[in-house]
C-alpha cells in the first residue's frame, strides 16, 4: 500500500470569530476540554497517517510547535510550514510539495470536527484508493450555505457547486480530502478565483474530469463540525462535554489513539498522564494506562 501524509491547514485570520481571535489562532482556542487542532488531527491518526504537515501563519506557527512539538511522544512526525497570507486551500499543496514527496496525501481544515463510529472504515476506504482521490458527503437541511457535491449510484462526485442558489443535492462538503500525488501538480496549474485565491473545488474539479473523484457519504452515525462562528465553536464544545460526561470516554484523545494502535508504550501513555494529573484528561490518561477502558 502506498505511504499516504497529512497536511493540517492551520492558517487564515477567522476574522468570524472576532475579537476571539485577534491575538491567537482559532486552531488553539479550546474545544471544551482539548485545543481545537486536536480534533483533525485526530483524524488522521485513526486513519493511520504519521507524517503530518502542521500550515499556519507567522504568527501562530512557533505556538504550534510548542503545542505538538515534533510528534515523537505520540509515536509520529511533524513538520511545520508558514504561510505568509491565505491564499486559498489548494496552496497548501504546493507549499508542501517537498513534505508530501512521492506519497498520497490528505488534507484536513484545523477547524473541523469528525466523530462516530464508522469513521475508521470510511477512512479505510478512503485511504485504500491509491489512483483515484476521495470527497466526503454530509447531508445537510439547507444545503445553500456549503459547497455541495452531487453522486451518482457508483460513489463518483458528478458536479460540485460553492454555495448554490438551487442545490443538486442535499450533501455538503466538509473540510477533509483525501488525494493522489498528482495533486501537487494539479495544484500548480490552478488560476486564481474572483476573489484572488487558489480554490480546492477546481482541484476536485479536475478530478471529477478524469472520473477519479470519489465521494464516502457520512451518514446518520456521523458528526460533522466546522468551528469556524461562535455558535458552531459551542456547539462543538457541547456535543464533546455531553459525549465525555455521559460515556466517561473521550473523544479525539491523541494520547489514547497513539496508545491503542501501540505507537507508544503503556510506560509513556502513563509519564503523557503525569503532565496533566491535576486535570480530569490527565486522570483518564493515568486510568487508561493502568486499566484497558472498553471500547
Amino acid at each position: 500500500m502506498k505511504n499516504r501524509k497529512g497536511i493540517i491547514l492551520a492558517g487564515g485570520s477567522a476574522t468570524r470569530l472576532y475579537p476571539l481571535t485577534l491575538a491567537i489562532s482559532k486552531q488553539i482556542m479550546p474545544v471544551y476540554d482539548k485545543p481545537m487542532i486536536y480534533y483533525p488531527l485526530s483524524v488522521f491518526m485513526e486513519a493511520n497517517i504519521r507524517e503530518i504537515l502542521i500550515i499556519s501563519t507567522p504568527r501562530d506557527i512557533l505556538v504550534f510547535k510548542e503545542l505538538l512539538g515534533d510528534g515523537q511522544k505520540w509515536g509520529m512526525k511533524f513538520s511545520y510550514k508558514v504561510q505568509q497570507e491565505p491564499k486559498g486551500l489548494a496552496e497548501a499543496f504546493i507549499l508542501g510539495e517537498e513534505f508530501i514527496g512521492n506519497d498520497n496525501v490528505a488534507m484536513i481544515l484545523g477547524d473541523n470536527m469528525f466523530y462516530g463510529n464508522n469513521l475508521c472504515k470510511i477512512l479505510k476506504r478512503a485511504n485504500l484508493r491509491e489512483e483515484e482521490a476521495t470527497i466526503f458527503g454530509y447531508y445537510v437541511k439547507d444545503p445553500k450555505a456549503y459547497g455541495v457535491v452531487e453522486i451518482d449510484k457508483e460513489g463518483n462526485a458528478v458536479s460540485i457547486e460553492e454555495k448554490p442558489e438551487n442545490p443538486k443535492s442535499h450533501y455538503a462538503v466538509p473540510g477533509l480530502y483525501f488525494y493522489t500525488n498528482e495533486v501537487v501538480e494539479i495544484a500548480k496549474r490552478v488560476k486564481p478565483s474572483k476573489r484572488n485565491e487558489l480554490e480546492i473545488t477546481s482541484i476536485n474539479e479536475e478530478y471529477m474530469k478524469q472520473g477519479k473523484l470519489k465521494v464516502e457519504k457520512l451518514g446518520r452515525a456521523m458528526t460533522w463540525f466546522d468551528t469556524g462562528t461562535h455558535d458552531s465553536l459551542l456547539a462543538t464544545a457541547s456535543f464533546v462535554q455531553t459525549i465525555e460526561k455521559r460515556q466517561g470516554m473521550q473523544i479525539c484523545c491523541p494520547e489514547e489513539i497513539a496508545y491503542k494502535k501501540e505507537w507508544i508504550t503503556k510506560e509513556e501513555l502513563s509519564n503523557l498522564a503525569d503532565r496533566f494529573i491535576k486535570t480530569d484528561y490527565g486522570k483518564y490518561l493515568k486510568e487508561l494506562s493502568e486499566n484497558e477502558l472498553s471500547d
